[in-house]
């Protein structure tokens, strides 16, 4: 019998929580100041360096790859779940307000060009996600606030150039390495200079509000989401539902194969671009000096094509020829949270274009087959229940459930595919066992650079800031491998979608007599046992490609097997 795993929240990450939430229940704003030293008391494994003087460089470019490029103009920031949530406490129409975003994180955000920010959100977890973020934004830039006071006039900012003595001697006056101050460089871009003058400035003072926060708000927001994806396409309601939980771009490039058809532009983009990297990698997969995969490749080009001026002409043929292949794309609506979905019928796959691939196996079930796709960008954390809760209500009987998405491995590296069987869920507190779908020989043969690790035992935490080393020492010694943030939510939703009542807490839950298809995997985009890795720090780049194809070949084919089943017992009947 699996045995439960103790509890993972720590006394100082529940006493850090409770704080918040007790703060944040007033009706005026509540300083970030009053946070920040409960937040260090955390001792959090993304900001083990909060309480020293000297900057804790990690921590500061998580954060600010997580907030949007207006922040050093942000004075308040307001967290909603909808545009007549914040219309009812007196912001009108937030949703006119400039759009901004932030590079790795995706949430919908409003400024209002003065000093005001509009966060919508989904979940309680993006509060709990957006608070620590503040938090250690703002710890951080007062600490290079202070340095930058004591040593501003003697800055010569017209030499400050990576590999200087000028540059050198700045980081050595930050406290920080040369390199650390290169990340910032890199990250700021043409802003450095004028980033850096800002910090010296002055010290940043934000302050939060929450509005409303009810769960009857959240669970009315997430239906809207739903309106909006079923006002695409009203057969939702009625016809068999494959739910996917993965990103909005690999599962339509497998499909419609659509970059590899513009293989000869790709390629001169490649060859005109200023990317050695990129036309180093294509020769060495051209000359076979590389295992690589030549179409992961090729999506990946696409991607980066499509966004420079000379590709996007690109954008409207995709678009249109997404449409005569079944594939309906779903913009989330500028109102709400922000999760972009897609709809694929799955009759309308055309087997002359499809990535090669999925070229396996009698395709005769598609003539058949009355089956949809919906394919959504993983939500964050407890987001995940109430999309796949509304979903099950509403929609039409769901043939299968999938979930793919980023992890941190404990045992893995860099672009490892993680199965697991087992889910302790650290919202319900439940510790969820399951029969996976999917196994190491699905997704082996297509994973050119990690390594498939099956049959493993996930944890599904709060947030990435809400963890440290005691956290850490207790799901590695219980033998949980996996840390991600979806799962768990999924899986108390997916229990009440076929048992008759609430999903329990603090239990032991056996979901292996399911009615449908389930595969969950995980892609590791983070090793935070090693030295210098932090939990959700890391960027997958190219190389990531290769586990997210691998990933989404697997769960696919899993959904071909499983519909030609499907369609071949109806026709027997």
């Amino acid at each position: 019998m699996e045995r439960r795993v103790p509890s993972t929240a720590s006394e100082e990450i529940q006493l850090y929580l409770q704080t918040v939430y007790s703060l944040l229940r007033s009706t005026t704003e509540v300083k970030i100041r009053t946070l920040e030293e409960i937040h260090a008391a955390m001792n959090s494994s993304l900001h083990p360096d909060a309480r020293k003087t000297s900057p804790d460089i990690s921590a500061l470019v998580y954060t600010l790859l997580r907030l949007p490029d207006c922040m050093p103009h942000v004075k308040h920031v307001v967290l909603g779940q909808s545009a007549s949530v914040y219309q009812n406490y007196g912001y009108g129409n937030v949703e006119k307000w400039e759009e901004v975003s932030a590079r790795a994180r995706r949430r919908r955000t409003y400024f209002d060009r003065k000093d005001t920010l509009a966060c919508f959100i989904a979940s309680r977890s993006d509060i709990e996600d957006v608070v620590p973020m503040l938090t250690a934004y703002q710890i951080e830039w007062n600490k290079l606030h202070i340095l930058l006071q004591t040593v501003y006039d003697s800055i010569p900012w017209d030499e400050l150039t990576e590999g200087t003595a000028a540059f050198d001697q700045l980081a050595e006056d930050l406290e920080m390495q040369p390199e650390d101050l290169a990340r910032l460089k890199l990250i700021w871009g043409n802003e450095f200079i004028s980033s850096l003058k800002q910090i010296a400035k002055h010290k940043c003072k934000l302050q939060i509000r929450l509005l409303g926060g009810s769960l009857t708000e959240y669970w009315r927001v997430t239906r809207n989401w739903l309106d909006n994806v079923t006002q695409y396409c009203p057969e939702l309601h009625t016809r068999p539902i494959y739910f996917i939980s993965s990103n909005p771009h690999s599962l339509v490039n497998l499909i419609t194969g659509f970059a590899l058809q513009h293989q000869e532009e790709l390629v001169h983009y490649i060859r005109q671009a200023e990317n050695a990297e990129l036309l180093e990698e294509w020769q060495n997969i051209q000359t076979e000096s590389v295992p690589s995969s030549q179409n992961n490749f090729l999506y990946y080009v696409f991607k980066k094509y499509v966004q420079s001026k000379a590709g996007k002409h690109l954008l409207k043929e995709q678009s249109k020829f997404e449409r005569q292949h079944g594939i309906t794309r779903v913009p989330s609506s500028k109102t709400a949270f922000d999760v972009e979905a897609q709809i694929i019928d799955l009759s309308k796959i055309d087997l002359s274009t499809v990535d090669p691939r999925l070229c396996e196996g009698s395709w005769d079930f598609l003539k058949k087959t009355d089956a949809l796709l919906l394919n959504i960008d993983y939500p964050l954390g407890l987001s995940a229940y109430n999309i796949l809760a509304k979903a099950a209500e509403h929609l039409g009987p769901i043939q299968g459930i999938y979930i793919m998405g980023k992890a941190a491995s404990l045992n893995g590296v860099h672009g490892d595919v993680i199965i697991p069987t087992v889910v302790y869920d650290e919202h319900s507190q439940n510790t969820y066992m399951f029969r996976n779908a999917l196994k190491a020989n699905d997704v082996a043969p297509y994973l050119v650079y990690g390594t498939v690790l099956d049959n493993q035992k996930a944890v599904t935490v709060l947030g990435t800031f809400l963890q440290n080393a005691r956290v850490m020492d207790v799901i590695y010694k219980e033998s949980y491998t996996d840390i991600e943030m979806e799962a768990g939510p999924y899986l108390s939703a997916i229990y009440e979608m076929y048992r008759p009542k609430r999903h329990p807490t603090d239990e032991i839950v056996s979901l292996h007599r399911l009615p449908f298809d389930l595969g969950v995997l995980h892609y590791a985009s983070d090793t935070p046992m090693s030295k210098g890795k932090n939990l959700g720090a890391g960027s997958l780049s190219y190389f990531g490609m290769d586990s997210t194809y691998a990933s989404s070949l697997a769960v696919l084919k899993r959904i071909f097997h499983v519909e030609r089943e499907r369609t071949a017992s109806l026709s027997k009947e």
